[in-house]
């Protein structure tokens, strides 16, 4: 694996991430869950991928999320976030709001059509993702950024818009393991020398009672690996005493459980990021590395099904933009043989190609008291095949 070098800084970050790692493991008797072992290795305070102090997004960053390609991303799903408030309350909040680039485009959009909200709210666990949040906002939206506040947890009334893009996939996963007629839990244990491996165990009765209803495959020889995300699901589940009107615009690569666990997916979905490039090794460089899961949307449906909330759609990507009129929003560029045009015209298809985000990128919605269908899934929604 041929990755370019860690600045001595980073190096240090990361040395210190992998002592605390090390002082829990065993604290813990000598061995932690792997679901503890991506929240520390994301979320630890200052040292942890999002909440040190990394470029995460972008050319410079380790990976480029849909915002970042084209500000036509934020135009369309303003398009669906209008119809929301209009059914609810004029308020968004945004999970992890990366560079501020998506928060910018919605106002913007959402101004435009009316319905800018009174309230922006943004979750952010990471303090310099704020200030370039905060710096992007001032630059690009001029006074509605005094609509735009910060919060350190969710709201425990909240009535609007919940956007959260690319959130569900970066939530802790156990990493299950079935070999022999038996099923195990892979973790993380350190040798003598303090070098970080994998280690399994019998899967407890409650991973077990939760993997059930997954129907993977048991492999008749050999092993299967894959991922149970119960973070994903209870995060969803919680808003059902928070949310009084609105929706959760939940935007995630993932697939149904019927896709999610095929025999043919036999190492899981398990992936790290780091400067653009893709990697299965989750010890390299703690701390430096984003690691992300895909997301089972059965299972997201389920939770959201048994909270009382109402599932207004599920779609893949493409269809959801199609529907909120991003080619009709490219349009309006203008000279199709103008170079912004022929940008725009490349982001789109990147984020609508079955080869490229199209397809992998799924939206769901979730919530409360709409009345009206939502635009996104008017064509091609996917309920039926959770």
């Amino acid at each position: 694996m041929n990755l370019p070098a860690p600045s001595d800084e980073a190096r240090a970050q990361s040395d210190a991430l992998v002592a605390r790692l090390r002082h829990r493991i065993a604290d813990a008797g000598g061995w932690i869950s792997f679901a503890d072992y991506m929240h520390q290795a994301l979320y630890t305070p200052g040292l942890g991928y999002y909440s040190g102090g990394a470029h995460k997004f972008g050319a410079a960053g380790d990976f480029i999320t849909a915002p970042e390609l084209t500000p036509l991303f934020g135009q369309a799903l303003a398009q669906q976030v209008a119809e929301v408030l209009a059914q609810s309350a004029p308020q968004v909040l945004e999970v992890g709001a990366g560079t501020g680039h998506l928060a910018a485009d919605l106002l913007l959009a959402l101004d435009r059509l009316g319905r800018a909200p009174a309230q922006y709210a943004i979750l952010e666990v990471s303090g310099e993702l704020r200030q370039r949040q905060a710096d992007t906002l001032r630059a690009r939206v001029g006074a509605l950024a005094d609509r735009v506040h910060w919060i350190d947890q969710l709201p425990e009334r909240f009535s609007g818009a919940v956007v959260a893009n690319e959130v569900l996939d970066v939530m802790p996963v156990h990493l299950l393991a079935w070999r022999d007629g038996d099923m195990f839990e892979r973790g993380v244990s350190a040798d003598a020398d303090g070098t970080l491996r994998w280690a399994d165990r019998p899967a407890d009765a409650r991973l077990r009672a939760a993997a059930e209803a997954l129907n993977a495959p048991m492999p008749s020889d050999g092993e299967y690996v894959s991922e149970l995300n119960l973070a994903g699901p209870a995060w969803v589940a919680d808003w059902r005493q928070r949310l009084d009107t609105g929706a959760l615009i939940l935007i995630d690569y993932g697939y149904p459980r019927a896709e999610y666990y095929l025999p043919s997916r036999s190492s899981g979905t398990l992936l790290c990021y780091y400067r653009h490039h893709a990697h299965g090794d989750p010890f390299l460089w703690p701390g430096l590395n984003d690691i992300t899961a895909f997301v089972d949307f059965t299972a997201v449906a389920e939770a959201a099904h048994a909270a009382d909330l109402a599932i207004y759609g599920y779609t893949n990507q493409a269809s959801f933009l199609y529907n909120c009129g991003v080619l009709e929003l490219l349009a309006e560029r203008g000279d199709p043989t103008k170079p912004d045009y022929i940008r725009a015209a490349r982001a789109v298809h990147r984020l609508t190609a079955p080869q490229e985000m199209g397809e992998l990128f799924k939206v769901m919605a979730v919530g409360k008291g709409l009345a009206e269908p939502l635009l996104g899934f008017c064509r091609g929604d996917r309920l039926h095949g959770l």
